[in-house]
């Protein structure tokens, strides 16, 4: 009964694995190159490219819009956000702006680089400035989430759940095989001890 039951947990174990496995592979080798790549960001470093569109907002439109009696932080109204996508192929989604009575102010940070759009609320001017650090940096920033939205967060976190269960059976599978394979437990010691080590010596 003992063999029956080890060898029934044994193929769940293989299962739930493999699984994990699969699902993870590819994110957990991107975020392996990512780590080395932030760990030496300072010597990868790449020339920032910054692209400006300017426009002019339609005086109709520009006599619609609500101008605060104080500085407030709010979206932008729908129909802006139209005339922005339609005319400058802006995609601005629903994040908030800074209003003042003198202009509309909006910060839009995302990965790899960010941007921001001036409107003056006085002439119509435009000013939309969007600055790009490179693929590495694009990369790097998926690895932190930063500025990255809620899917890619949800995804983070699945990926991590994945990487868990990979881990987990991983564990109980050297359990399983450890009398076979003296060598299991020192090494894995070994990787608990050695990053311990560093921190303790290394890291003040």
């Amino acid at each position: 009964m003992k063999a029956v039951q080890r060898s029934f947990w044994l193929k769940q174990l293989y299962q739930w694995h493999w699984i994990s496995a699969a699902l993870s592979l590819v994110t957990m080798l991107g975020f392996a190159i990512t780590g080395i790549t932030l760990n030496h960001a300072s010597g990868l470093s790449a020339q920032p490219v910054v692209t400006t569109q300017k426009g002019l907002l339609p005086e109709a439109l520009l006599a619609v819009i609500e101008i605060p009696a104080e500085p407030v932080t709010r979206p932008l109204p729908e129909v802006l956000k139209l005339w922005l996508t339609q005319e400058m192929s802006l995609d601005l989604a629903n994040k908030p702006a800074e209003w003042s009575d003198e202009e509309i102010y909006l910060s839009i940070p995302r990965p790899g680089g960010d941007a921001w759009l001036s409107i003056d609320l006085a002439n119509g001017d435009i000013v939309y400035e969007a600055t790009f650090r490179g693929q590495v940096s694009y990369f790097n920033d998926l690895h932190k989430g930063r500025d990255t939205g809620n899917a890619w967060r949800w995804f983070m976190d699945i990926f991590a759940i994945a990487c868990i269960i990979f881990c987990i059976t991983g564990l109980v599978m050297m359990q399983f095989h450890a009398e076979r394979r003296p060598a299991t437990w020192p090494l894995t010691g070994m990787g608990f001890v050695a990053p311990l080590l560093v921190v303790i010596l290394f890291i003040h």
